[in-house]
């Protein structure tokens, strides 16, 4: 077998050229292209038409596109269907299309979710289009290429700014750089107060937005001790007495684990807060809230229903889940505060983003852009770090990665970008 960046390398041998197996005729996809929501999925429709590797980049309300374009092709008679990161991707997704048409990355590569596999074991579809494509790390990104069968017309799809996959490589980051496909750039942003300040950090400024209805608000706390008090009162009282979010649909996120407002210091007195209890379900108690990590990059949000003799019982966004005893203490976590890593490709009502002083070191512009747009409605920033915050947005796009795969792509490629 192919190693992970040769593998998705070698995609070009069956989707970089024009055209693909199980095409419907031009007249089609023009008709279905004149009919798309958006110029922008106009454009993606038109770019898939005559192409079998595309790429697309977007904010959250760019994902009409790629979805517009999964109905467009079903509409054709195509196998179509798109792939989130998340179950919360995957939910969203199914707002906007067929609920079976949504699957999520892990879901359809162990054949738990979309069409399973024909007698050659390749992936019995037409069309993918992979959103949340930056968390695609490029062992996950080969296992998908090599699942597609001859002629499928593959979609990546996702917004640049936020942070790279949890495993090696940064597979979408290095299809754009190589220019060897069409990119299709949308031209729809963001709404509102909170998609303007991301938007704005997207491009490396820290700017002041308009916020009447208290979309975005920033508290400053001069140490760690005031910046774990306001993050508690945020959460319990003030967001959901001004705003109308409940507490659990609230997510705090902060810089790390570790330190006095780390993930583990800000879940303590957040419990304490808002489930105090024995934890005597290995740490856990009905109600609390939780990460579920079966397998590294993959956190899904939850609840502790209750355990046995089987294991801990979970609620993961109206899914029942049963981690065995031996697992829970390596795969479950406290879920009130999360790093930004675990919350990527998942949103919330309401965010609380907590910055503290010595969190200055590891703050970039990446982190701050995926934090800060893990909320929907509402945004509150408990801001510690002073002028770090600013110089990161600024000055530290992102952690450096080093990869073959831009070359292997730029060698293996036809140059059809445009």
């Amino acid at each position: 077998m192919a190693t992970g960046s040769h593998a998705v390398g070698a995609v070009g041998a069956g989707r970089g050229g024009d055209g693909a197996a199980g095409s419907s005729d031009a007249a089609g996809w023009e008709a279905a292209a004149a009919a798309a929501p958006s110029p922008s999925a106009a454009e993606l429709i038109r770019a898939v038409a005559g192409h079998g590797l595309v790429a697309h980049t977007g904010g959250e309300a760019a994902r009409a596109e790629p979805a517009a374009l999964v109905a467009a092709a079903g509409s054709l008679g195509l196998r179509a269907y798109a792939a989130a990161h998340t179950e919360d991707g995957r939910r969203r997704l199914a707002e906007l299309i067929d609920d079976a048409a949504a699957v999520t990355v892990a879901g359809l590569l162990a054949g738990q979710e979309g069409p399973g596999r024909d007698e050659d074991g390749a992936l019995a579809l037409d069309l993918i289009a992979v959103l949340d494509a930056p968390q695609l790390d490029v062992e996950t990104a080969a296992m998908l290429v090599e699942s597609l069968p001859d002629g499928a017309r593959l979609v990546l799809s996702g917004d640049p700014g936020v942070l790279w996959s949890a495993g090696p490589g940064k597979v979408f980051a290095d299809l754009l750089a190589a220019r060897r496909c069409p990119q299709v750039v949308s031209r729809t942003p963001d709404p509102g107060p909170i998609g303007e300040l991301v938007s704005a950090i997207g491009i490396g400024e820290l700017n002041q937005v308009e916020a009447p209805g208290k979309e975005v608000v920033i508290v400053p706390v001069r140490d760690a001790g005031e910046a774990v008090h306001r993050t508690v009162q945020l959460v319990a009282d003030s967001v959901p007495r001004a705003l109308g979010v409940p507490s659990e649909h609230t997510q705090v996120i902060t810089p790390g684990h570790g330190g006095a407002v780390g993930t583990r210091a800000l879940n303590a007195a957040l419990k304490e807060r808002l489930n105090p209890g024995p934890g005597r379900f290995g740490g856990f108690d009905p109600g609390d809230r939780v990460a579920y990590v079966p397998a590294p990059g993959r956190a899904l949000p939850g609840t502790v229903v209750s355990a046995d003799a089987e294991g801990l019982h979970l609620d993961c966004a109206g899914t029942a889940v049963v981690v065995p005893r031996e697992q829970v203490a390596d795969t479950v976590r406290p879920g009130w505060a999360l790093t930004a890593h675990q919350a990527v490709g998942t949103r919330w009502p309401a965010a609380v983003v907590v910055l503290p002083q010595d969190a200055a070191a590891g703050l970039t512009r990446a982190w701050v852009y995926t934090a800060f747009s893990r909320g929907e409605r509402h945004l509150s920033v408990v801001h510690g770090a002073d002028a770090a915050l600013a110089r990161a947005v600024a000055e530290i796009p992102a952690t450096e990665r080093t990869t073959r795969l831009r070359s292997l792509l730029q060698t293996q490629l036809p140059s059809t970008a445009r």
